[in-house]
């Protein structure tokens, strides 16, 4: 069974993988999203994310309807955000008291559900007052509707605000972080990782495979040449994630795991679950096959010298490839693969 770790400071205990169910309902149809949740359960991988926006509310009924036909609620520790837009008008979006509200009942009723076990801020919203939202993060928990709330993709100086503002006036504080965080894109070990780690938050990691890229799937590739059917291919905001610099380390990251007898998928994630401020790398499988082929990092153990080679691929602190490229807050550049305006690093 995969093992179980306690999510930040708080009481809430998690397993060290997340699964997460971003492709369930599309591209991931009904029956093999509800085999793979099945199976998920089965292996220990109980801490599932989802979020209002994936599928337009498609991912959690498709975890609602889990929750009906197998009965293992109690067993879940069940995550799933809010923030972007769930309509057309411009009360249907962001993190006001009026679209949580309904964004929190909306959530329950398609998951089936009474109470969602955190609830995370998808991304920062600077066009609501902070205490308006903590206000009505902590009225969520005290009428039991949300146990536990978190960020995603936040920056330090916003998980910080965000967490006096709750203390100063003795309300419910944030526990977790979502945030990117892959052998890619290393930024976190920065000044964020320092927060994290000084108030005891959970971070919860996602995209640990880069998108695929750390899997050498990718290769040196135009817009053009992009496997038919893949992200990627399908999204402009993933092809500004790939550039021939995170194509190069990619391709040399799979020679390093062959070096070392490990395969590349699950180094990947296993690099990420043994970073000392994560709580737990998203897995987001399409099918079966790739779940289970994930299961095993959930305890390989790395060795040293394929930690130091990774480091010599990316230092600490630096990124090949900007998967922070919608976090809303200026981090600096990096061209992706559609960005003819500049070169490559």
């Amino acid at each position: 069974m995969v093992p179980t770790v306690p999510l930040g400071r708080s009481g809430l205990k998690v397993s060290v993988l997340c699964l997460g169910c971003m492709n369930f309902g599309d591209p991931t149809g009904e029956d093999d999203s509800l085999a793979i949740l099945r199976a998920a359960h089965e292996s220990g991988v109980t801490f599932w994310d989802t979020a209002n926006v994936y599928g337009s509310g498609r991912s959690e009924e498709i975890l609602g309807r889990a929750f009906q036909e197998y009965g293992f609620r109690d067993d879940i520790v069940l995550a799933t955000k809010a923030h972007g837009a769930m309509g057309p008008g411009p009360n249907d979006r962001g993190l006001s008291r009026r679209h949580l509200r309904k964004a929190v009942e909306d959530s329950l009723r398609r998951l089936r559900t009474d109470t969602i076990d955190l609830y995370q801020m998808h991304r920062f919203d600077p066009t609501t007052p902070l205490d308006e939202t903590i206000e009505t993060l902590d009225t969520l928990v005290r009428d039991g509707k949300i146990r536990y709330y978190g960020t995603s993709t936040f920056a330090s100086w916003q998980m910080a605000e965000m967490l006096w503002r709750a203390r100063f006036h003795h309300q419910v504080e944030p526990i977790s972080e979502q945030a990117p965080y892959n052998v890619l894109d290393r930024r976190i070990e920065n000044d964020r990782a320092g927060f994290l780690s000084r108030e005891g938050w959970g971070l919860i990691a996602w995209s640990p495979l880069a998108g695929g890229q750390l899997t050498g799937k990718y290769g040196h590739v135009a817009p053009q040449g992009l496997p038919e059917g893949s992200r990627v291919a399908r999204n402009q905001m993933w092809r500004q994630r790939i550039n021939s610099s995170a194509a190069d380390v990619s391709q040399a990251f799979v020679s390093l795991t062959r070096e070392h007898g490990l395969e590349a998928a699950q180094a990947a994630v296993a690099w990420v679950r043994q970073q000392p401020i994560v709580t737990a790398p998203i897995i987001g499988p399409r099918t079966m096959e790739q779940f289970t082929g994930l299961l095993p990092a959930a305890t390989l153990a790395l060795p040293q010298s394929f930690l130091a080679g990774v480091d010599r691929l990316v230092p600490p602190g630096t990124a090949a490839a900007d998967f922070l490229n919608n976090a809303g807050w200026q981090v600096g550049h990096l061209p992706g693969l559609d960005d003819t305006s500049r070169t490559s690093q």
